[in-house]
């Protein structure tokens, strides 16, 4: 698999699914190793040059200490010019933020499109956020990577017999690979709530898409958690347009959600 390297020398994974049309850079979530994109990268490659890559200490990319949310943007400027120097980006979840502070800090990208940044909004749940990131660093610092990955599945709204089933079942282990990366997850989403004076910076028309109703396996968060993060985001930009979709799931179905990115993109 083909690899670019970042300003600090780190390798980053990519794979380029199609060469015809707009380049299109694809930024995974939370706990993804670049594999969650790959439905709606291929449902977009009969319409868009895309590429998708696996972020810093995911799958064969590398993760040269110490971490910093500049590296991870200076990560996707290596990718976008492996793409072409300029390309319109879908960021899911957690990607987002990270999408998002790339174009306040000035990264080439033209238009882009999120679905769920999980903002924090309101006093309890910022509290609730920064008892999180103190716990994980705790946790990760211990190398205790079980327990990381059930603070994030108890932040994220699962039950405690969810977090159980999923420790039971044959992926765990490879959540346990990945969890050092919810600490960079973190670090993108920084003190939690939109950062407003940064997004205002981003002057290229911004999508911000979510799902009508919430995950199943995130039933603990309030019905209208990533709506309402998206809409306090939507007024920091200043070209930012919402989108509700009706798909259950964090990861949106390709089918539903492909052919709206493709009319924001090429409109």
């Amino acid at each position: 698999m083909p690899h670019v390297t970042s300003a600090d020398g780190t390798k980053i994974g990519y794979d380029r699914l199609s060469e015809d049309g707009p380049a299109l850079v694809l930024v995974g979530g939370g706990l993804d190793d670049g594999t969650e994109n790959v439905p709606l990268g291929e449902w977009l490659a009969d319409r868009f040059s895309v590429v998708n890559y696996r972020r810093r200490g995911r799958g064969d990319s590398g993760d040269t200490a110490p971490y910093a949310v500049e590296r991870e943007m200076e990560d996707l400027a290596a990718v976008i010019e492996a793409a072409g120097g300029r390309a319109h980006v879908f960021a899911a979840s957690s990607g987002g933020a990270l999408a998002l502070e790339a174009a306040a800090a000035g990264i080439p990208v033209d238009k882009i499109a999120v679905h769920e940044v999980p903002y924090l909004l309101g006093d309890d749940m910022v509290a609730g956020w920064q008892a999180y990131v103190d716990d994980l660093a705790v946790a990760l610092d211990a190398d205790d990577r079980d327990q990381a990955l059930r603070l994030f599945m108890k932040l994220a709204g699962s039950s405690e017999e969810d977090i159980a089933g999923a420790e039971a079942a044959p992926v765990w282990p490879a959540l346990v690979a990945l969890a050092p990366t919810l600490r960079y997850d973190a670090a993108c989403l920084g003190e939690g709530p939109p950062p407003a004076s940064r997004l205002a910076k981003v002057t290229q028309p911004v999508l911000l898409s979510t799902g009508a109703t919430v995950d199943p396996h995130s039933a603990g968060l309030p019905v209208d958690f990533f709506g309402a993060a998206a809409d306090a985001a939507a007024v920091c930009l200043p070209d930012a347009q919402r989108l509700t979709i009706e798909v259950a799931g964090h990861v949106a179905d390709p089918l539903v959600l492909g052919p709206l990115l493709a009319r924001f993109y090429t409109g």
